[in-house]
């Protein structure tokens, strides 16, 4: 993973000398609320419902056992004991004290942390799959690039204050684990027909009040060119983006509006005067950044095989965790496992100080000191032995940490919601709770398969809700809680928008609505290899709104 240099140590400590003095002065009155504001949100701290919460940005999920154990014990010190993990693939703590929080970001900076571009509208924390560097399928380890942007995004001088937030997504598979097509730009390493490497390039995805698929505006472009694309898309966008409007400033809107042919055209003649200049990324850049994430040295560990099917054949819950969260590798002797952040009725993303000190020492005794985090609110473990995958799995049992759901029902991304958040109309957390209980049983989840349920508790869609196969958006209705239904979305390399189903169902009625969706598809399907994704695709809404709201239901 990448390590500071000098430059990097200096800037993050001169940031947060800076930001001391600026709490200080909120704190004795000399600076108001307003004018604080925009200085928080900079280095990653907002007022929510209740009190302050800090975001540290976890660049492109990845970081190692120390690092874990200084967020553990910011959760301890600062917090009430637990950090919640976030789909930007950042963490949160949502109760620290203002006064607190220029001794939490050096804490951080004693390990190579910060919550530099979490908030504001600047480029934010670059995402990446989070199998990156280990998934047998992918062409190239996308983190590098990740890395490349974050460097060139940090504190960019012409990007600071861009008409609103914007997000990068990098992914090196064909099959999409960094959801790139709901993302401002979306970027897909691969080869061309000549063995070079380079990018498909996607712009103008995102969810919130518009949801919107980005467009591919680029098939392929040469690696060396990354950063002076980016730039070219980033400077049209900043120039042209509304600033009038909040709800009409980010890219997606451009997109739609100024049409994808005008707008690549003047992409590409911003790119012109781009494409030979200080931006085009020389090789030995792009070697001396990629080395960093060079793979572990994994040694030979073939008797992981014997043991494995040995150890499946005598627990059936052990069988269970291998087939749902355990994810191929590169290398045949080892695996990547999910460490599910969704016990069954607990919140989602949670972790508690003592969990994440666990994960830190199982990450050096299991994972060659290698995590990451996912933007499905989980944790990773890239690196693996077959052989070690039996005592990994007893060490997390007891801790809540080896509930086999990755990828099934109760595998819910959910935001906040109004426990937390001041723009949340409806609670996310307790509805994902009671699905996780309704559907919790083993036999149920199998039974069901691959299922995707995202909750946002508010119209800005941190919880994902529009690309959920089951998508859980809260309303509020004449001063009570209610909960709109969307179907059929995704954010794989097959990326759809959710359809809203019909009239929403109250808190109290929301899991059976859910329930009744789940029972139509056991019934439609064609057999149980046809994943509900797939159901939906073939068989339209009418069944599902049939089953909802009545026979031959036009509810919308």
């Amino acid at each position: 993973m990448y390590r500071y240099d000098e430059f990097d140590h200096a800037f993050v400590s001169a940031r947060v000398a800076q930001f001391r003095d600026q709490v200080q002065r909120r704190l004795s009155g000399e600076i108001a609320e307003d004018a604080f504001r925009p200085l928080r949100l900079m280095n990653g701290v907002y007022l929510q419902l209740h009190a302050y919460m800090l975001r540290v940005a976890i660049p492109y999920g990845t970081l190692n056992a120390k690092q874990m154990r200084m967020l553990a014990h910011i959760a301890r010190k600062y917090d009430r004991g637990y950090g919640h993990f976030t789909t930007r693939q950042n963490i949160q703590y949502n109760w620290p004290k203002l006064s607190d929080t220029p001794d939490i970001l050096t804490d951080l900076a004693s390990v190579e942390m910060h919550a530099i571009q979490t908030s504001g509208n600047c480029i934010r924390n670059v995402t990446a799959d989070h199998f990156a560097g280990a998934a047998a399928d992918e062409a190239a380890d996308p983190r590098p690039y990740a890395e490349i942007l974050r460097q060139w995004s940090s504190v960019h001088p012409e990007f600071s204050f861009l008409p609103r937030k914007f997000k990068i997504a990098v992914t090196g598979s064909e099959h999409d684990r960094a959801a790139i097509q709901v993302h401002d730009i979306g970027l897909q390493l691969k080869k061309n027909d000549k063995g070079e490497l380079g990018f498909a390039v996607w712009v103008g995805g995102g969810q919130g009040r518009t949801p919107l698929l980005a467009k591919k505006i680029r098939d392929f472009l040469p690696e060396e060119d990354l950063l002076s694309y980016t730039t070219a898309i980033v400077r049209v966008y900043n120039l042209h983006g509304r600033r009038d409007n909040k709800y009409k400033a980010r890219i997606k809107i451009l997109v739609h509006e100024t049409g994808v042919e005008e707008l690549t055209r003047q992409i590409e003649a911003e790119f012109v005067h781009l494409k030979d200049g200080e931006l085009k990324l020389p090789d030995q850049d792009i070697a001396a950044i990629t080395d960093y994430f060079a793979p572990p040295a994994l040694p030979e560990r073939a008797e992981g095989w014997a043991n494995l099917a040995a150890w499946k054949k005598a627990d059936e819950g052990f069988a269970r965790w291998v087939q749902q969260n355990v994810h191929p590798h590169k290398n045949p002797d080892y695996a990547s496992v999910t460490i599910s952040l969704k016990p069954i009725g607990g919140i989602p993303g949670d972790a508690t100080d003592s969990q994440m000190d666990l994960v830190a020492d199982l990450a050096e005794e299991y994972a060659f000191d290698e995590i990451r985090i996912s933007h499905e609110q989980n944790i990773i473990f890239p690196h693996v032995a077959i052989a070690d995958l039996e005592p990994l799995y007893r060490a997390l049992q007891p801790a809540g940490l080896g509930t086999a759901n990755a990828g099934l029902i109760t595998d819910i991304i959910a935001c906040p919601g109004l426990d937390y958040c001041a723009l949340a109309n409806a609670r996310s957390i307790p509805v994902a709770q009671e699905l996780s209980t309704r559907f919790g049983s083993a036999e149920r989840q199998a039974e069901i398969g691959e299922l995707k349920i995202k909750i946002s508790g508010c119209i800005n869609a941190c919880g994902h809700h529009h690309v959920g196969h089951i998508g859980l958006l809260g309303v509020e209705k004449k001063g009570a809680e209610l909960y709109q239904i969307t179907l059929g979305g995704s954010a794989d390399e097959n990326s759809s928008i959710g359809e809203i189903i019909g009239r929403g169902f109250e808190p109290e009625k929301v899991t059976d609505a859910v329930e009744t969706v789940v029972d139509t598809y056991l019934a439609i399907r064609t057999d149980a290899s046809e994943r509900f994704i797939d159901t939906y695709r073939r068989v339209g809404p009418q069944p599902f709104k049939d089953a909802l709201y009545g026979p031959s239901s036009k509810a919308a």
